[in-house]
């Protein structure tokens, strides 16, 4: 049996024992192995046992939800049989917007889990941009579920943000108008600080934290820095070429989670357009084209600073969330340096908040992708189960 498939049996066949003799403590951790197994997809007797904790989940058609940018899509997925909380879960960076397939995978998982789950896509982030923006529309949001007694019928919602929506969700819970109404928020993945990040996919230099090791960045990260600095490096008609070319390369980034065949078509596709562009704006989409993050990386250093609002990152925030906050993050990240999370969690508590933070081998980015032993297993359950008894 494989090392996942293990662990995962030992820790079913754990919980089982401990339903049976019927502990109401162990509720909340019967809720996230579930959740854990579910979501990895396991199969087999494991996966039958997680299925029979779940709920069944209804998957109701998008819908809007004002806010100060404008009507956002949000879209509900409730489990049948009512839920005592509801939680607002955000992607990242990703032009599928709420149809992004491991976004829906979550939130049904999530549901199954006994929440009602409403999923929402930052525009911002749909476009490429990581502005502060973002946290306003979660704050609206947030204000939008906490009045709906059906929703929070203690006035509170949770969050879960994903990615750079996870940084963006604790700016956005720390704010006054919704500081009471937030019953818990989670960054899976997130950042601290938005320059530094920024600087690290650039320049692969990212800030230290005992114990975490920092790997070579992600050229998608740096590919959508490029994006939204192509009106500062290439002549004004040359940029909605540009950026044509690095969006249709994003896309078929993200097709890879699809449709292989169409994700190989449209990357073929971002190559041919090369051709059709003038310098430099040729050779800058050949770089996002070949992965070449170290030709991109100086390109862009000078001009991190206009991208990085400062109000778009926890770390400078003026408030904390009152909330208690969760910070999960992959030991091997890429596109967000998983010593952020760690260097955010000591900054939270000089501000007197309530922080619990993970460092995981089993996750990447922002999904579970990685065979562990029980012991990191029941980690990553723990620490869900106290989400979830939120």
């Amino acid at each position: 049996m494989p090392p996942m498939r293990r662990a995962l049996a030992w820790i079913a066949i754990t919980l089982v024992l401990i339903v049976i003799a019927g502990y109401s403590a162990a509720v909340p951790y019967v809720r996230a192995a579930s959740l854990f197994v579910r979501s990895a997809n396991l199969g087999g007797r494991v996966e039958a046992f997680a299925d029979s904790r779940a709920s069944i989940v209804d998957v109701e058609e998008p819908h809007l939800v004002p806010t100060r940018q404008g009507e956002v899509t949000a879209q509900f997925y409730r489990p049948r049989g009512g839920s005592r909380r509801a939680v607002l879960l955000v992607p990242g960076v990703h032009s599928f917007g709420v149809r992004e397939p491991r976004l829906m995978g979550l939130a049904r998982d999530l549901a199954g889990s006994g929440v009602t789950v409403m999923t929402m896509a930052l525009p911002d982030l749909i476009g490429y941009q990581i502005t502060a923006r973002s946290a306003d529309v979660l704050e609206d949001a947030v204000a939008w579920m906490a009045a709906r007694e059906d929703l929070a019928p203690d006035g509170k919602v949770g969050m879960v943000g994903i990615s750079f929506a996870g940084g963006l969700s604790i700016v956005a819970a720390g704010r006054d108008s919704i500081r009471d109404k937030v019953a818990f928020v989670v960054s899976f993945g997130g950042h601290g600080n938005l320059g530094r990040v920024l600087k690290y996919l650039a320049t692969g230099e990212a800030v230290e934290a005992p114990g975490v090791e920092t790997h070579p960045p992600h050229d998608y990260g740096v590919a959508v820095i490029l994006y939204s600095a192509a009106d500062r490096v290439v002549p004004p008609a040359q940029v909605e070429g540009l950026r044509d070319g690095i969006r249709t390369f994003l896309y078929a980034s993200q097709l890879t989670l699809v449709d292989m065949n169409q994700a190989n078509e449209t990357f073929q596709k971002a190559r041919d357009m090369e051709k059709g562009l003038p310098e430099p704006s040729a050779t800058y989409l050949k770089w996002v084209n070949e992965r070449n993050v170290k030709e991109m990386g100086p390109l862009l250093l000078p001009h991190l600073g206009s991208q990085s609002d400062a109000a778009a990152s926890p770390e400078l925030a003026p408030m904390a969330p009152a909330a208690p906050i969760f910070l999960l993050h992959g030991d091997e990240d890429t596109v967000i340096p998983t010593a952020e999370s760690i260097v955010l969690a000591n900054d939270l508590r000089e501000k007197s908040a309530d922080v619990r933070v993970l460092i995981s081998h089993i996750i990447t980015h922002a999904e579970l992708d990685r065979a562990a032993a029980a012991s990191e297993s029941w980690k990553l359950i723990s620490f869900w189960a106290d989400v979830l008894g939120k």
